[in-house]
Formats: C-alpha cells, structure tokens, sequence
C-alpha cells in the first residue's frame, strides 16, 4: 500500500494530485501528516505544497469540470472533516483520467465528496438563519458563531447584500476569525487578544458597557415575545431539536 502525507491544506492536496501523476503512482490514501498510518503500509511520500503545482491542477479542474461541480469541491473542503482528504483525492485523480464524474454517484469518492459538500451547504443555511445580531453603542451590529464547519466565507455575501446599510461583525469563536462589513467591503478579521475583546466567546453577548441601551430592550421584548407565541399544548421538542439543533441555541437570544 502507497500512502501520501500532506500538510492539510488544499493547495497541499492539489500538489499531491499533480506528484501522483508526475511519480506515476496511485496511493491508496492521502493523509495528514503525522496520523497515524495504516497497517500493510509499503511506501510513503510526503508532499510539499507548491502553489504553483496546485493552481495548474486547480485550472486543469475547471477544463474538466461544470462550474457547479467545482462549487461543490470548494465547498467540501470547508467540512474540514479528516475523511475527506482521501476520497477528494482519488475523486480529483479520476477526474484527470477519466473526465467529468461529477455526476457518477455509483461511484464512492463522488458520493462522499457530494454527500460533505451538502452538510456544508445545509449548515450554511441554518447560519443564515439562527444567527442573531447584537447592536453595540458605536452602531455595529455583531454575532458571535460556532458551525461544526468553517461556512463564514458562504454566508458573508447573503448579509452584505440584506443589512448593506449598516456595519456588522461575524466571528467565530470556534476558529477564532471573523468578517466585517464596514457599509462598503467585507474584510477578514484576527484578533491577537481574545480576552480583551468587548463580547464572551461562551455565549455571544456583547458586555454590558458596549452594549447599546435600544439593544437590550429588543432583546428582552423578542424573548417576551418567544414565550407568548409558545402554545404549551403542542409543544414538539423532537421536532423543536430537529429544526433547531442544540448546538445552537448558546448563541440565539430566545434561548439564552
């Protein structure tokens, strides 16, 4: 068995699929360096990212490939799910040897690699809808998020089209960036000291002296106004978790 290590990154698994073909060799998997490798291991190669490896594999893709289907391999990749690695891979080798499988889903990489992308795409939808905004007293509105997957960089255009005439920030706590929206551009944002920030990554809230006064009565009438329409008689909490997940809730102001 041939098995590739990679530093984690696309562009490393691109130049893996450019070196599979350069070493005319078909590993069997493709993983992160310092996993743990499989039994029956005969030969390993580390792969170092080229750029410039991986834009031309990246652009022999696209000749190969309906714009949709590469939407979806971009897409996947913001799983960061470990399983993908190996299936991307093969799915992207076959592509070069055999042409357009996108729509092949009796194949097993196929499927997965589409299987992935739409989890991702699915939880870019819930984002769009169970994310809440704070206004702090300087007038930007902000909302903190946790996703299982990395969908910021899906749903930054949704909100710079809706809430176009004021400034927002999204960030996510779980890989520690955001996006801001300045009324004109969205900039990808770090901060160096989280602990100094004017918000809690546990909950989302925006502290108290930051916080603009006409926001804390939203919030409190929009909690008001989630317990009165609550009819007690057919209360679902099965359906209520299936709708909206647990994982959530730290986050949305009806449920804090």
């Amino acid at each position: 068995m041939t098995v590739y290590t990679f530093d984690g990154t696309m562009d490393g698994l691109l130049t893996a699929v450019f070196d599979a073909f350069a070493l005319h060799e078909q590993p069997e998997q493709l993983l992160k360096a310092g996993d743990a490798l499989p039994l029956f291991c005969e030969h390993t190669y580390h792969v170092t990212s080229d750029e410039e490896k991986a834009q031309r594999v990246w652009t022999g893709l696209e000749k190969h490939l309906p714009r949709e289907a590469m939407k979806l391999i971009s897409v996947s990749w913001l799983s960061e799910l470990p399983e993908l690695s190996t299936p991307l891979f093969q799915y992207i080798c076959k592509v070069f040897r055999r042409g357009d499988i996108s729509k092949h889903f009796a194949d097993p990489d196929v499927l997965q690699v589409t299987n992935i992308a739409r989890r991702v795409l699915h939880e870019q939808l819930r984002m769009k809808q169970f994310i809440r905004f704070q206004k702090a007293k300087d007038g930007t509105y902000l909302a903190v998020v946790s996703p299982d997957h990395d969908v910021l960089p899906l749903i930054t255009d949704h909100f710079s089209d809706r809430f176009n005439d004021q400034p927002w920030l999204i960030y996510d706590a779980k890989r520690h960036y955001g996006f801001n929206y300045d009324g004109q551009t969205v900039i990808r944002i770090t901060f160096e000291d989280e602990a100094s920030v004017p918000f809690s990554l546990a909950n989302g809230k925006l502290n108290d002296e930051v916080l603009s006064s006409d926001d804390q009565l939203l919030q409190n009438l929009w909690r008001t106004y989630f317990k009165a329409i609550c009819i007690r008689e057919r209360m679902n909490p099965r359906k209520q978790l299936q709708d909206m997940p647990r994982r959530y809730w730290k986050y949305m102001t009806e449920k804090q």
